[in-house]
């Protein structure tokens, strides 16, 4: 078990009267769950400046899979990058739009490129690369 250590903080009154109505619809607990969450969050931001710390990201993609090649394309850069990509998933959206949803883990610099490559396939109508740094959390 972890051990924990209590720490004191002083806020304003309008402050932490803000920070109670916010935690308090997000659904927490309690207000040290909280402030764990934005420290953990805060670290995971920071690791991200090094293009060599450990992380996960999702690449998220919608695209027309009518796209001449796009669906091959898509699956020859995950497989290129077969220790990077460890989960998809595939999801219908409409008669022509599909949105995929690929797990990366490796290095900050690599997996953002990767998922740049991806977004930047011809077809893909929008995508976006979410990374969070997991090391040391």
């Amino acid at each position: 078990m972890t051990k924990i250590e209590r720490v004191g903080i002083s806020l304003e009154k309008e402050l932490l009267r803000a920070f109670d109505g916010l935690i308090s619809e997000q659904g927490y607990q309690s207000r040290s769950e909280a402030i764990r969450d934005l420290i953990r969050q805060q670290l995971s931001t920071e690791r991200l400046r090094n293009d060599k710390a450990v992380a996960v990201a999702a690449v998220v993609l919608v695209y027309d899979h009518h796209a001449t090649a796009l669906m091959e394309r898509l699956t020859e850069l995950q497989h290129s990058h077969f220790l990077k990509t460890i989960s998809s998933m595939h999801v219908h959206l409409d008669r022509h739009d599909c949105l995929e949803v690929i797990v990366l883990r490796g290095k900050v610099g690599e997996i953002n490129r990767m998922g740049e490559k991806l977004i930047s396939i011809k077809g893909v109508k929008l995508g976006r690369v979410n990374i969070l740094a997991t090391e040391g959390l």
